[in-house]
């Protein structure tokens, strides 16, 4: 039914694009002013006007100009108050703009009227967890089998994948390195549990491999239990040379097993044969070995997992179910845990403060200060020996089962239930019925899923399959980053020019000519110095900044302008701090420390500091920083400032862009076209929706 046409801009009644409601948007219902119309036919003034508005607030937010985006919804609903579908684009708005308290009241307000169904319900209850709830992994929890890649595949069960799994080695990606005992082979799996790629490694192929780790130049290294070496191999599976031999002396090995890299990148791997510990250096070359007796200390029984963390190696024996503490000079520092601890125990890795070891069926959470344990996940019953277990890039630990021939994938049990948070943040319909769709996708800690493939995802209008949908491409894949520099122009940074202008051009160095670079002066007022190509400030120097030294430094709006300037940019994008990291007076006057790093957040900015002096930043700084996925770096350390970039395009990013064919009708560019993406893996999943104008004709 096509509803009469009104003066202001030929816009059809404003009931007309808010009655999808009634299917996509479960709950939802017109307001009396949304459907007034008058008797000759026509309609309320207020109706037009609020259709008009909320349109423009749409363009806005999928432009990124989100503070206009709220300005226009709150003059569509001084229009048409209580209007809910204009509640909800508020609080989205709202949201992006970091002020998530509004952007809350504006759902509840919605969901309390019925409108959103459990979408909306499950969107409030995310985000206001969020809000109360540190992401960073502080305390060990319980998780539980969120799927599993198994080493037979087919309907019969008989197509062999991998057999006797080992030890797995997480990518960046998503994807996963899976070694494999029993078939001496090296395994690739997408996120999916597919195989990608596959490595026998040597010549004569893998002899028995234990263990997997990565090396600090990307390549890979296994321990081979029976061919007494260890064999490095490139980041996509090429044989690049063994070392070690057989033997009791300096490099000997009789039964290597699980491996450990300090901060100097040199190996240290248990030698079961040998009772020891043996190190090498990342070139190879033997260096010593311990576990030996020492005073106080009867020596290593049954040396099998072995960690590093903050410079002290732990290593678990098999045979007296204790772990042991040494300095990374091979000096025996005490017990972590007594004796019997452990029943069985076999590899051991660091995460946090804490060590996350396999024994027999279960995996225990050990802090690495006190020796607490903690189980955290058990395959239960059945038969089972848990070898490995390393959390990956999603917020996972994946569990490989030797016996069963499986790598489990665990989650936390509040992540499986709750499902994936997935966010439509763009909808692009300027070649409509071409319609390009940017989707972030979200565990319930803000940790983005990476990974994901077109199989993962299904689109739908108002509940209908689209045509021609693609996955066009992934940002977790994405090798180039916009990147805006803050300079603090206090008196304190001022003092600091020569490195100021080296850590200026060392990054912009780093980036090779790829993405663009900003330079915005945070001082009274802050300044956009610079905007353009990296190579644009290979001469740079501080003496050519506009902006004045001063005593007072507006940090939050400098950073507000330079995440506002990166919305629309690279979807791997970070603001960094270069100063002293001391704060002056209002710093913060504008904007308080949440909403800030939640608008940094909820726009996918990370925040890293480069701080001119020795020491650490003050606490507000370190805040932002330490919850938006960045890290602190001196200007003048040892492994220098390039590596700033490599660490930005790194960082996980959630967000896929998708494409389809809109079967809809458009009335002209005027009708309100509803958009829904699920997300599916294994035993989760998350669901959005939403809608866009096609251009008007």
């Amino acid at each position: 039914m096509k509803f009469p046409v009104s003066f202001y801009g030929s816009i059809f009644v404003i009931s007309a694009f808010f009655s999808f409601n009634a299917t996509a948007q479960s709950g939802a219902f017109k307001s009396p002013e949304a459907t007034e119309i008058s008797a000759t036919g026509g309609r309320s003034a207020a109706s037009g006007l609020a259709e008009q508005e909320f349109r423009l607030g749409v363009q806005s937010y999928y432009r990124g100009a989100f503070n206009d985006a709220v300005m226009q919804f709150e003059r569509a609903l001084s229009y048409l108050p209580g209007e809910n579908i204009i509640l909800d684009w508020l609080g989205k708005a709202y949201y992006r703009s970091g002020i998530e308290g509004v952007a809350l009241q504006q759902w509840d307000f919605a969901s309390e009227a019925n409108y959103g169904g459990l979408l909306l319900k499950n969107r409030i209850e995310v985000v206001r967890e969020r809000r109360i709830t540190d992401n960073r992994y502080d305390s060990p929890v319980r998780y539980t089998e969120s799927g599993s890649y198994k080493g037979v595949a087919g309907n019969d069960g008989k197509s062999l994948v991998f057999s006797q799994p080992v030890s797995v080695l997480p990518n960046a990606d998503g994807s996963s390195w899976v070694l494999a005992y029993g078939t001496n082979e090296l395994v690739r799996l997408d996120v999916n549990g597919l195989v990608t790629a596959k490595s026998t490694g040597p010549i004569n192929g893998f002899d028995r491999p234990m263990d997997l780790v990565r090396l600090s130049n990307g390549n890979l290294l296994v321990s081979e239990f029976a061919g007494n070496r260890l064999s490095e191999l490139t980041k996509d599976g090429l044989f690049v040379r063994s070392f070690g031999h057989k033997g009791l002396d300096v490099g000997g090995l009789i039964g290597p097993q699980y491996i450990a890299l300090d901060s100097d990148s040199n190996i240290f791997v248990t030698d079961f044969g040998n009772s020891r510990v043996d190190v090498f250096d990342h070139e190879g070359n033997a260096l010593f070995f311990f576990g030996g007796k020492q005073s106080g200390f009867s020596g290593l029984k049954g040396p099998t997992g072995i960690a590093i963390l903050d410079r002290i190696v732990f290593v678990v024996d098999a045979v007296t179910g204790a772990i042991y503490k040494f300095d990374t000079s091979g000096n025996y520092l005490g017990l972590l845990c007594k004796a019997k601890t452990f029943k069985n125990p076999e590899s051991m890795k660091s995460w946090g403060k804490y060590l996350v070891l396999c024994d027999r069926n279960k995996v225990y959470s050990v802090d690495s200060d006190t020796g607490a344990v903690f189980e955290n996940v058990s395959t239960g019953n059945a038969p089972s020996r848990v070898t490995s277990a390393v959390p990956d890039v999603n917020g996972n630990i994946l569990v490989t089962d030797f016996t069963s021939n499986e790598v489990f994938v665990m989650a936390k049990m509040s992540e499986l239930v709750g499902g994936f948070f997935v966010q439509i943040e763009k909808v692009n319909a300027d070649l409509f019925p071409k319609v390009v769709v940017d989707v972030k996708v979200e565990n319930r800690r803000r940790q983005s899923i990476v990974g994901l493939k077109e199989r993962n995802f299904v689109v739908t209008e108002d509940g209908q399959a689209v045509a021609d949908f693609r996955l066009e491409g992934a940002a977790y894949s994405n090798e180039i980053a916009d990147i805006t520099l803050v300079i603090d122009r206090s008196e304190e940074s001022a003092l600091q020019d020569e490195a100021l202008e080296n850590a200026v051009k060392e990054i912009a160095g780093a980036m090779n000519g790829k993405g663009t670079l900003r330079i915005v002066c945070a001082g009274a007022v802050p300044v956009v110095e610079y905007e353009g190509s990296p190579t644009g400030v290979a001469k740079f120097t501080a003496a050519a900044l506009k902006t004045p030294v001063s005593k007072i430094v507006s940090l939050d709006t400098a950073i507000r302008l330079s995440a506002g300037a990166l919305v629309n940019g690279e979807s791997k994008r970070a603001i960094v701090y270069i100063g002293s990291g001391r704060v002056t007076q209002q710093a913060f006057d504008h904007y308080g420390l949440s909403d800030l790093t939640a608008f940094l957040n909820n726009n996918s900015v990370s925040f890293l500091t480069v701080l001119l002096e020795q020491g650490s930043a003050d606490g507000e700084i370190r805040y932002i920083c330490e919850n938006t996925e960045g890290h602190e770096y001196y200007v003048y350390r040892t492994q220098g400032l390039s590596k700033i970039v490599e660490d930005i395009i790194e960082i996980p990013s959630g967000i896929y862009r998708l494409s389809f064919t809109s079967r809809l009708q458009t009335e002209f560019g005027q009708r309100y076209l509803p958009v829904e993406v699920e997300t599916y893996l294994m035993n989760r999943s998350g669901r959005d929706e939403t809608g866009y104008f096609s251009p008007l004709k």
